[in-house]
């Protein structure tokens, strides 16, 4: 599908529009953050039955009660509108196998 940054608090409805989604939910002051995006993006073109969206979780308080979010980077797996599962992690590792689970069918 695609990778894309949202800039307005508009993840409900990316949620609600698309089969699955996959959400880093970061923060310009977090580092781990910042360290994550490139990897995440690289993720996202090696999965194209989802779609890939990282959301500034202090910009946008209602995206981030979504998934509950309470320490970052954390990325949470939406399918069919609903929050499936979530981690918290700087681990590539980590990551790819998270985004591995929840986007096998």
């Amino acid at each position: 599908m695609a990778f894309e940054e949202l800039t307005t608090d508009t993840l409900q409805d990316e949620v609600s529009n698309n089969e699955t989604v996959i959400v880093q939910y970061a923060a310009g002051w977090c580092g781990n953050c910042r360290i994550m995006k490139p990897k995440f993006k690289k993720f996202a073109q090696e999965h194209e039955n989802a779609k890939f969206i990282v959301i500034d979780a202090e910009k946008n308080p209602e995206s981030r009660k979504l998934a509950k979010v309470d320490n970052l980077p954390t990325f949470a797996a939406f399918r069919n509108g609903e929050l499936v599962q979530q981690t918290q992690t700087n681990k590539t590792e980590v990551l790819k196998s998270f985004i591995d689970e929840t986007t096998s069918n």
